[in-house]
């Protein structure tokens, strides 16, 4: 089975799959370790002629048997990046809880209603993440290895693994900062475990989870005692106490 990495630079960025060269936003090329290997990786065809936008129901396609996993790394991608990302955070937050609570109750493939599955992303903005983010699944692919399967696998363990992508989700659409970017990483993070069966790299996304988990508490204590200006001064001063 070919890597995450490859098999979204060969969809979204290959020149077969654009119709274009794939080059970055500054005119320079895609230039990363699994480049030769997505020029190999031919077994699976995809339509040369895309529609302007990506849907989730184009994203299930791809998906094949990984809908899970391969939709909790890819909708967490845009808030985990160290990128601006408007936009995103609150209707993939959404379908990311529909996606944990199917897999806390145990379904084997996902439902989305027709209105989620057929909303429409602009496909150079999701290039343009996609990009951004391959350096950073090469990273993690470069680990991962199925290990800990049960963790991933057994029912407990994806009991778990939803509760948690579930409360990272419901943080992702809060709409203050400081809620958005670290649940996404944890998402991330657990959901390329669960992708790879790899227990330990979701161990360590669900532990990103709970720290964030016990952030976004303290933020909503903070935001609901001392209001949204108080709050904002108390972060600046823990900002200018870590500096000292």
């Amino acid at each position: 089975m070919a890597k995450l990495s490859v098999e979204l630079q060969k969809y979204f960025l290959s020149d077969a799959a654009n119709g274009t060269d794939s080059r970055t936003p500054t005119g320079g090329r895609v230039n990363s370790p699994t480049a030769a290997s997505a020029e190999s990786f031919s077994s699976q065809s995809y339509p040369a002629a895309k529609p302007k936008d990506v849907t989730l129901n184009e994203i299930l396609e791809i998906a094949g048997e990984r809908t899970f996993g391969f939709f909790f790394v890819l909708l967490s991608l845009p808030s985990a990046l160290p990128i601006p990302a408007p936009g995103y955070s609150t209707p993939f937050g959404i379908v990311m809880f529909l996606l944990a609570v199917q897999l806390i109750i145990g379904r084997d493939q996902p439902w989305l209603p027709e209105k989620f599955r057929k909303k429409g992303f602009d496909r150079q903005k999701v290039q343009g993440v996609i990009q951004k983010g391959i350096p950073w699944l090469q990273r993690i692919e470069l680990i991962a290895r199925p290990r800990l399967t049960s963790v991933c696998t057994s029912r407990l363990g994806q009991m778990v693994i939803g509760v948690a992508i579930a409360l990272m989700s419901i943080s992702m659409m809060i709409p203050i900062p400081l809620t958005n970017t670290v649940p996404a990483i944890g998402i991330f993070i657990t959901g390329f475990g669960l992708l790879d069966d790899d227990g330990a790299i979701s161990l360590g996304g669900i532990t990103i989870c709970a720290v964030s988990a016990a952030a976004t508490t303290t933020i909503l204590y903070l935001l609901a005692s001392l209001g949204f200006e108080g709050m904002m001064e108390a972060v600046d001063a823990a900002k200018d106490l870590i500096d000292l």
